[in-house]
């Protein structure tokens, strides 16, 4: 109502999926875990943009890809997402990283 509180609904991606998606050159990966975190394992290519510093305007131009938030487990992606009312932000990897890894798929250190 008048325009404030504007939310996309979440959308959840999975492990698998996300992989075909990157393997397609569909999406951009960007994890909001932070730099320690980040250096210890991620989903190759991804881009640190830590939630403690989060916002949402320094996301880079998708063009005609999708951005996909992710995290440890999902609650962080979450909340970025929460934080992405005014750019076209609105999917997450269900499960994060816990999921990913469950999944045995690629990790960059």
């Amino acid at each position: 109502m008048f325009g404030f509180g504007k939310r996309h609904p979440i959308r959840e991606i999975s492990p698998g999926e996300l992989h075909d998606r990157i393997a397609d050159r569909e999406v951009i990966v960007v994890d909001v875990r932070e730099p320690g975190e980040f250096a210890g394992g991620h989903i190759p290519g991804a881009i640190n943009l830590p939630l403690s510093r989060f916002d949402a305007s320094q996301l880079p131009k998708a063009g005609d890809k999708t951005i996909v938030l992710n995290c440890a487990a999902g609650r962080r992606s979450a909340m970025a997402l929460r934080k992405c009312a005014d750019v076209p932000v609105d999917t997450h990897l269900r499960g994060g990283m816990g999921a990913w890894n469950r999944a045995g798929l690629p990790v960059e250190r």
